[in-house]
């Protein structure tokens, strides 16, 4: 069978604030069935409503010993990159075992991260990262960042919505008519894209600036404004139709087209990425120093970085009267969905990586090559690499 002799273990998620879980009692039975031996740490579902019981009836162990867990396990799956265990007073990764194998979303390149990958290769582990999944047709059912970008532009605009001082719709009252709120999203991915069709349910005036001129096309299509910023043809898209690094000259430029409409914004939902790399700066702390008192800012690329100068990684604060918001795990607040998306698309991402009961290791193939993190004690991520050079 094809998970034959391997051993899978699934622990709960320690980051604060994280209801997820990596599989779930569904994903759990398909593995069992495929020959594998399944560990589930005691309560991993129980903050997205997966309970243990429907696990064993799923065919897997309940362990309640984290240690044990781990070291048992030739495959561990996360949804967050590993972190320190205060309890057991260790670094999760110190309890894996060496060449053990790894699947998470690491966002390797974030530079918060590089220790975590720098102790993923000392210890042997090859390691995956779910955020480097290429965008092309073979992979589309693997995509764990396209599912949890749903989440997360959806969640952003209902954050942004509930942190705000004024309505998002306008509003006729019998004090007069109060006009909706501007809501300005950058970079119009899957999250951008979900986070103007939610603005633009809610009400709200949208505007939105991306590199890519298909981009621009999705967000005319929903009813957004796209703000315009020419690029020399080709330079903003890279591979997939992912944003390509542009070089930091063009950043400036896109940070003076940017500021005026900072200012006007009332919610600003900043979701521009770069696969496998650092987040670019394109909101500093001059432009929001500009917008007016009572708006809201949500950074989604906080895992990579962030695009705002102020964004604080996994906070929520006032910023002299604007709201700033960059919290780590957005899609948690939906862990239900979350849970069951991220469990399919790595479960198909595991079934794609693992033949016979032996991990591929075909460097030829770009999924495997542009996900790899870390192997035979080597830092291999191209992103990270470059990140960490910067």
């Amino acid at each position: 069978m094809k998970f034959s002799g391997l051993t899978i273990s699934v622990p709960r998620e320690i980051l604060a604030g994280e209801r997820r879980v990596a599989a779930i009692p569904q994903t759990v039975e398909k593995c069992v069935q495929a020959g594998a031996k399944v560990l589930v740490e005691t309560g991993a579902g129980d903050s997205s409503f997966y309970h243990d019981e429907e696990y064993t009836e799923a065919g897997a162990e309940i362990v309640s010993d984290t240690a044990e867990l781990y070291q048992r396990a030739d495959i561990i799956l996360k949804v967050k990159e590993p972190q320190p265990n205060e309890e057991l007073g260790k670094h999760e990764v110190e309890l894996m075992p060496e060449n053990s194998i790894l699947i998470s979303f690491l966002h390797p390149a974030n530079p918060s991260n590089h220790e975590t990958v720098k102790m993923l290769a000392k210890r042997g582990i090859t390691s995956f990262t779910l955020d480097s999944i290429p965008r092309i047709s073979r992979a589309q059912h693997l995509d764990t960042l396209t599912s949890m970008s749903t989440v997360a532009g959806y969640k952003s605009v209902i954050s942004a919505a509930h942190n705000l001082s004024r309505f998002i719709p306008m509003m006729p009252t019998s004090a007069g008519v109060i006009q909706p709120s501007q809501i300005l999203v950058v970079g119009v991915g899957v999250a951008g894209l979900q986070a103007i069709a939610t603005a633009k349910r809610l009400g709200a005036k949208v505007k939105t600036l991306d590199i890519r001129p298909e981009a621009n096309e999705q967000a005319k299509s929903l009813g957004a404004e796209p703000i315009p910023f020419e690029l020399p043809e080709g330079m903003g898209t890279g591979e997939g139709g992912y944003a390509r690094r542009l070089p930091e000259e063009w950043y400036e430029k896109e940070r003076e087209i940017l500021a005026p409409h900072v200012k006007d914004s009332d919610v600003l939902i900043l979701a521009a990425l770069i696969p496998g790399e650092k987040a670019p700066l394109l909101v500093n702390k001059t432009m929001v120093n500009m917008m007016k008192k009572g708006s809201v800012i949500v950074d989604i690329s906080i895992d990579q970085g962030g695009n705002c100068e102020l964004s604080r990684a996994g906070e929520e604060y006032d910023y002299d009267g604007i709201y700033i918001s960059a919290l780590l795990n957005i899609p948690a607040y939906l862990p239900i969905d979350s849970s069951r998306m991220f469990a399919q698309n790595t479960y198909n991402y595991l079934d794609y990586l693992i033949d016979d009961g032996h991990l591929k290791f075909d460097l030829e193939d770009e999924v495997i090559k542009q996900s790899m993190v870390t192997r035979d004690n080597k830092i291999v991520h191209e992103g990270t690499l470059k990140a960490m050079e910067e």
